[in-house]
């Protein structure tokens, strides 16, 4: 028994990762404001400067360090918003490379320490976004949303700001992990419309909080990984379209990541594809 559980805790081999990702600009949108990234984060080392004759720089410790996958959409239409997405999705890397770097460095169980340290590097990205537009009438009000998924295994944290959102089907059931920031949810939130008469509110299209916005409120979520979850990330061009029931009905029936992100799009685009529209999937698949 002890051998089966420590097989199914352990972390996923690279090639037993199943993950994939894509952006459209939709039918409507002459520009795609939406940008993402996948990546695996390792041990690494530049020599920059060495006596010896020869070196190799391709490190002996090829662990992965953390897996992460993130969805950024500029601010609808705005000047400015394709570049404070590119300008999040960048310097969201560098930061979350150094607090997972310092997370291994010090002690893993704090997972207090590296939630903050995530949210810091958040404030980081709002703060680079708002030098950058500083006395520039033509990004005057560039903003992006923002969705981070990064696996330490075997726990994972959830960096959202914004309204892309992120689901996790765990055993058939879709769920939605991410609470999107939008004066229309505020008002559910509160009571003052039901979730279906949201969605039709011209409020379901304003942000609460963005990154380049008045007011960025990032919210850093912490829970355990397991080997049959399947998470998706997406911009609000793939769920103006496509409802949490198609989604859970492509992700269940899924042949790989690509064929759900590929059919997804295709949902999307044969609903109207009024938005750019960014979709990224992810699971483990077992190998022995």
């Amino acid at each position: 028994m002890a051998t089966a559980a420590t097989a199914r805790d352990r972390k996923p081999r690279d090639d037993e990762i199943d993950v994939y990702g894509l952006t459209h600009p939709g039918k409507v949108r002459g520009t795609n404001q939406d940008h993402f990234l996948i990546g695996s984060l390792r041990k690494h080392m530049d020599v920059l400067l060495t006596s010896l004759s020869s070196v190799s720089v391709v490190p002996k410790d090829h662990e992965r360090l953390a897996f992460l996958a993130m969805v950024a959409d500029g601010v609808g239409g705005t000047a400015g918003g394709e570049e404070a997405s590119r300008l999040a999705v960048e310097a969201i890397t560098e930061y979350v490379a150094h607090a997972t770097h310092c997370y291994y460095a010090s002690d893993p169980a704090d997972q207090e320490a590296f939630a903050r340290a995530l949210e810091a590097a958040v404030h980081q990205v709002h703060a680079d976004i708002l030098r950058r537009r500083a006395g520039d009438p033509e990004r005057e009000h560039m903003a992006t949303t923002l969705t981070l998924w990064i696996g330490v295994w075997p726990r994972a944290y959830l960096v959202h700001v914004g309204d892309s959102r992120c689901y996790l089907l765990r055993e058939g059931r879709l769920i939605q992990l991410s609470r999107d920031q939008t004066l229309a949810q505020d008002l559910v939130d509160r009571g003052v419309f039901r979730p279906s008469e949201a969605a039709r509110t011209p409020l379901a299209n304003v942000l609460s909080s963005a990154l380049g916005g008045p007011e960025t409120a990032p919210v850093v979520t912490a829970m355990q990984q397991d080997w049959s979850d399947v998470g998706l990330l997406c911009s609000d061009g793939l769920t103006k379209h496509v409802s949490d029931e198609r989604i859970r009905e492509r992700l269940i029936f899924m042949t790989s990541s690509r064929s759900a992100c590929e059919g997804l799009l295709q949902d999307a685009l044969d609903a109207g594809g009024t938005d750019n529209i960014t979709v990224v999937v992810g699971r483990a698949v077992r190998k022995d």
